[in-house]
């Protein structure tokens, strides 16, 4: 994935989370860490889905510093709904 620090195993730096995105639309690859919200499960996410108000289940990767110093989640993938 292009932009994005490599899992690193021995921190927690870019892991791989489930999550709740919020964003007017969902055409970015990256995401501010205040529009998301980490869950538990893909369960978790699917269930805390609310896409009337713009909050979609996902899968992150992060989180990342940018260049200009903020925290940044890049999308793995959606997920779908149930």
């Amino acid at each position: 994935m292009q932009g994005i620090a490599p899992p690193d195993p021995e921190t927690e730096a870019s892991e791989e989370y489930w999550a709740l995105v919020y964003m007017p639309g969902r055409n970015r690859q990256r995401y501010p860490a205040n529009c998301v919200q980490i869950v538990e499960s893909a369960k978790a996410a699917r269930a805390g889905a609310q896409p009337a108000q713009r909050l979609f289940p996902a899968k992150v990767a992060g989180p990342s510093k940018s260049s200009q110093g903020q925290m940044l989640y890049y999308l793995v993938e959606w997920l779908s709904p149930e």
